[in-house]
């Protein structure tokens, strides 16, 4: 168990540090009406969708033959993914460099209805964000891959993937913690990382999708070739 959560931690931190989904948790949480709310249904909405990934692809990829070995390192269904998820993750960091749009990004007019939203539309919104994402879905598919090909049995491998979410939800989870526990003190700090994250959002996303392109760039040629 603790191996694979070692294994897991590349997916773990790259799915947590992604700049939308904080963004849109934050500009969901500072909203002047329901913020809390709609960003408990947001962050919702996401574990629901993760929750569904799980069963459906944990399923498969755990019947899978590919597994046989028991081997996670050169696993070449872990490997392909890993390569996959390097090479999205540099494309992005070209585009993000080259100012060009990203597809995961959202519309700039889609962020400022943010405040208007209702707790239902943030909950939608939590839904959809994982499924419209290609690096999330890889992170998630790669975790999957990780956690079936480590053959922990059911309950264990349930309970690593409950694991795998609970910590790339973390610095959603963290925010919202902070606004039930010292709501005063929080508001002026959640719109100070709000903004710092819409400003800074650009060369986050360069640093990020760059050391991580290349790590599982790495990875996963290394992989297919042993």
């Amino acid at each position: 168990m603790e191996a694979v959560l070692v294994s897991l931690l590349p997916y773990i931190i790259g799915s947590a540090v992604v700049p939308l989904q904080i963004i849109v948790g934050l500009l969901l949480l500072k909203s002047p009406k329901q913020g809390l709310f709609k960003a408990i249904a947001y962050v919702a909405g996401m574990t629901i969708t993760r929750l569904l990934q799980g069963l459906l692809f944990g399923f498969i990829l755990s019947r899978s033959t590919t597994f046989a070995d028991g081997s996670s390192g050169k696993n070449p269904i872990i490997s392909t993914l890993l390569l996959v998820l390097g090479i999205l993750l540099l494309i992005a960091a070209y585009k993000k460099w080259r100012k060009e749009e990203d597809p995961d990004d959202p519309p700039p007019k889609w962020v400022t209805t943010i405040d208007g939203l209702t707790p239902l539309k943030a909950f939608g919104i939590g839904l959809g964000l994982p499924l419209i994402a290609a690096k999330l879905w890889v992170f998630t598919l790669s975790a999957l891959a990780t956690i079936a090909a480590a053959q922990l049995g059911q309950p264990t491998s349930a309970i690593a993937y409950l694991l795998f979410i609970l910590l790339a939800e973390s610095l959603l989870l963290l925010p919202i913690l902070m606004r039930i526990l010292v709501p005063e003190r929080s508001k002026s700090v959640l719109i100070q990382l709000s903004s710092w994250l819409t400003r800074n959002n650009r060369p986050i996303t360069i640093t990020i999708s760059l050391v991580f392109g290349l790590l599982f760039l790495k990875s996963g040629i290394s992989g297919l070739l042993s």
